[in-house]
């Protein structure tokens, strides 16, 4: 019997990497021929013993310190690598961290490294939207490994379903009416991803898919949702207290506002507006079909129907 296939996964503790390790491991034919060595920097907490339990080995690495990754992709034919601009704020820091993986991965000769990415904004939007950092250093680190001759594929989350209910979609002040307010029209489409449960199956799709992969990007969303019908179908499921439910456009100066006063700094204030006016001026993805990208998917993607139902936000609602 041949040797599994060792898969190496970054952010294993995280939300995406976390649901590949899940994905992968959930699936009985894929252990038939893989095995998963979860990436974290700390072995001995909770959530990575948790990823032992599902059949995960697990191994301390850290990005900031490259000798570090080495080690953890040593005889490795597949990697997805995930890295969290928020941590630093710094596009500077995600790049670094980026690169080195894509050098340690060819180094280690890695076949198949899946990098998390994202559309380069400022250079598509012609400058007009130069700010969302967080997209383009990705995109940055794309473009670098695309040059090293790495072989590679690009998943694109999508837009993160869990940033909507009691977030995004809150009960607001005077009357407690459920509100979806952000600082864009309602017919604004957004690509919704169910980034715990989700990104695995794209992930899966891609890794199941090599020839066919290669060189693409993979768009991860269950579809394009416009507000208003986020809204809509809130209104739907929840008749009592979707009889008020409603979406707001805030003004830009508006939006910046409330997003200082919960702690963001003015710069990531202005960066997350831009990233919010992307998704009307010019869309999230620029435009781009999810049709390809669903063609590699075996596993039924979460719609918004079915996240509104295990939202914690929404539990007590009728």
């Amino acid at each position: 019997m041949a040797a599994k296939k060792i898969l190496v996964v970054f952010g294993a503790t995280g939300v995406q990497g976390g649901s590949v390790v899940k994905a992968v491991l959930g699936d009985a034919k894929m252990r038939e021929s893989w095995t998963v060595r979860g990436v974290t920097r700390d072995v001995s907490k909770p959530s990575a013993k948790k990823l032992e339990s599902l059949g995960a080995e697990t191994v301390a690495a850290d990005l900031n310190n490259t000798s570090t990754l080495k080690g953890a992709m040593k005889d490795a034919y597949a990697v997805f690598a995930v890295t969290n601009y928020w941590e630093s704020r710094s596009a500077e820091v995600e790049m670094t961290q980026g690169k080195a993986m894509a050098d340690a991965a060819k180094e280690a000769g890695v076949q198949h490294f899946v990098w998390s990415s994202l559309p380069e904004v400022k250079e598509h939007s012609k400058g007009v939207l130069e700010h969302v950092e967080h997209f383009d250093s990705k995109a940055h680190i794309e473009q670098y490994i695309r040059k090293s001759g790495l072989p590679a594929s690009f998943f694109m989350p999508g837009f993160y379903m869990s940033n909507i209910p009691g977030g995004m979609f809150r009960q607001a002040p005077p009357n407690n009416d459920w509100t979806f307010a952000l600082p864009i029209p309602g017919s604004t489409p957004i690509p919704l991803l169910n980034t715990a449960d989700d990104t695995g199956k794209f992930v899966k799709g891609i890794l199941n898919n090599r020839e066919k992969t290669l060189g693409k990007r993979i768009y991860g969303a269950t579809d394009y949702y416009t507000i208003d019908k986020i809204v809509k179908e809130f209104k739907e499921q929840y008749p009592e207290a979707g009889k008020t439910a409603k979406s707001v456009e805030l003004p830009h100066d508006v939006f910046k506002g409330i997003m200082m006063k919960t702690g963001a700094p003015e710069k990531s204030a202005e960066e997350l507006l831009q990233n919010m006016r992307l998704m009307n001026e010019f869309g999230y993805y620029f435009g781009a079909s999810l049709e390809e990208s669903h063609s590699i998917v075996s596993d039924k993607l979460t719609t918004w129907k079915v996240f509104m139902q295990m939202a914690p936000a929404f539990a007590e609602l009728k």
